[in-house]
């Protein structure tokens, strides 16, 4: 559980959020003043860190939320060939295997930096 509960109106552009039990980056966030049906109101909306799919909640800005940790990781690739490749975290010397993703050449000892969090990874 690599994950933080904060108050909606500690998050920032950029940074991370749980939308939909799924961790996204904020790509806008907008605040309501308090009127007379209640407490101010802040709009997020977001993007999947790991699948793109835009997301977005409306919540009071004193409401808690649960706030990701993402791991930004270095690794080396072991082997690469039919769309996967075999990659080498250079901290833990775990190895793993993971999706060649469209517009990226690997090839065999290329380092390369990824998202992690829990069992999904990502090339940045």
């Amino acid at each position: 559980m690599a994950k933080q509960q904060t108050e909606v109106r500690d998050l920032q552009e950029g940074s991370y959020v749980m939308i939909e039990d799924v961790p996204c980056v904020i790509n806008s966030y907008s605040t309501a003043k308090p009127g007379k049906h209640g407490s101010a109101k802040a709009r997020v909306e977001g993007k999947g860190v790991f699948d793109s799919k835009k997301r977005n909640f409306t919540q009071p800005v004193d409401a808690k939320v649960w706030v990701p940790i993402i791991d930004r990781k270095q690794g080396q690739v072991v082997s690469a060939n039919n769309g996967e490749m075999q990659v080498m975290d250079l901290e833990t010397y775990e190895t793993f295997t993971m999706r060649v993703p469209d517009g990226v050449d690997a090839a065999n000892e290329d380092e390369i930096e990824f998202l992690q969090y829990e069992d999904q990874r990502k090339i940045v």
